[in-house]
């Protein structure tokens, strides 16, 4: 077994700074895990005291059915791709793979073996000779996974490894990490500030921020069911439209957002759930995918507002339009696109909306 269990494991600087508050999650035997949030959250130590590059301050840091805190890192049995390739300049693909191992004292046919399986399994047979400033990026990136491959560790730890790779590698490098994974069957533990990556590759995810671990979930459940404000605005390209206001239930329920009030619908179930808020301050999300433009009377709550920006990008259109004050994004198939400076009548459905209590930032139940 290579689970990876915190139990309450916190990092605070001798500063006083605290870096990680009270982490608790496990990564479970064979799972992608993915650690993600904005720079500064903590993702990166959480991942440098699992490896035992951090000491811990407090709490229980176990890898299988061990205790970790005190343990070395050579005596943890993982292996860290870094986001720096960190590969030694002057030896040969072949000899960057091996290294590691003549470390260790592994015997000469076995490493030959391992380089040789490892280089085949990411593309690199034909590159062995090749010292890495002849590499590209995106090779140079394989070979430091290939490092960390041939020592067959009960874990792999992955510090933003596709940071310094272009859009295009870093999509094609996703797909190699996520098939790596599926081929090993092995432990990972993967950290990135990129929520994209983190909904594509991580089976379940950890969402970080300064310090505290806001939910862990599914990407999907994460997605359709963020637990407060931050996760929610977080994760989603482009991000949540928020509207914050008064709860009203004159005229219908709506949102008092002053300069204009945004329609919630005349469903039963919604009503129920949100009597005991009225009068109070929320604020309601709608993702720029849930709206659509209402071209017929059908009962469905709307809203009017102004085009300001139209961004084609071939199969779908990001249209950015101001609503009472606030700036708000859709988006939309292509075709019959709006123009600048015109008016849309967008609609949604009540079951879209997501609520969030204005001074708590949680998510209101249901």
């Amino acid at each position: 077994m290579s689970a990876v269990k915190l139990d309450n494991v916190r990092k605070v600087y001798p500063n006083g700074f605290v870096a990680v508050a009270g982490a608790t999650f496990e990564a479970r035997d064979q799972e992608l895990l993915v650690l993600v949030g904005p720079s500064g959250c903590g993702k990166t130590t959480t991942l440098r005291m699992i490896a035992g590059l951090e000491t811990v301050t407090s709490g229980t840091l176990s890898i299988g059915e061990r205790t970790v805190n005190d343990v070395k890192p050579a005596d943890r049995d993982i292996a860290m791709v870094f986001q720096s390739y960190a590969l030694y300049p002057h030896m040969s693909v072949a000899e960057n793979l091996a290294f590691g191992l003549k470390l260790r004292g592994v015997a000469r046919d076995e490493i030959a073996r391992r380089v040789d399986e490892a280089a085949q399994m990411l593309g690199l047979g034909d590159m062995l000779d090749r010292q890495p400033r002849v590499l590209s990026g995106g090779q140079r990136q394989r070979v430091a996974l290939g490092r960390a491959l041939v020592r067959q560790p009960k874990v792999f730890l992955l510090d933003e490894p596709l940071s310094n790779l272009d859009a295009k590698l870093r999509l094609s490098m996703r797909v190699e990490i996520a098939r790596l994974h599926r081929r090993l069957g092995t432990t990972m533990i993967y950290v990135t500030h990129d929520q994209i990556e983190a909904m594509t590759l991580g089976q379940r995810i950890v969402v970080f921020n300064k310090g505290e671990i806001q939910q862990i979930d599914t990407p999907m459940n994460l997605y359709a069911r963020p637990q407060n404000l931050f996760v929610a605005g977080f994760l989603g390209s482009p991000a949540m439209n928020f509207f914050r206001g008064t709860l009203r239930a004159d005229d219908g329920l709506n949102l008092d957002c002053g300069a204009t009030r945004l329609p919630l619908g005349a469903d039963a179930g919604l009503a129920d759930r949100l009597k005991s808020r009225i009068g109070a301050e929320l604020v309601v999300g709608i993702r720029p995918e849930d709206f659509r433009r209402k071209t017929d009377a059908a009962p469905q709550p709307a809203i009017t507002a102004q085009v300001d920006v139209v961004e084609p990008v071939g199969n779908e259109v990001f249209l950015n339009l101001s609503f009472g004050g606030a700036e708000i994004v859709v988006r939309m198939p292509p075709g019959n696109l709006a123009q600048p400076g015109s008016a849309v009548v967008l609609g949604y459905a009540p079951e879209a909306l997501h609520f969030f209590d204005a001074r708590t930032e949680q998510r209101i139940a249901g």
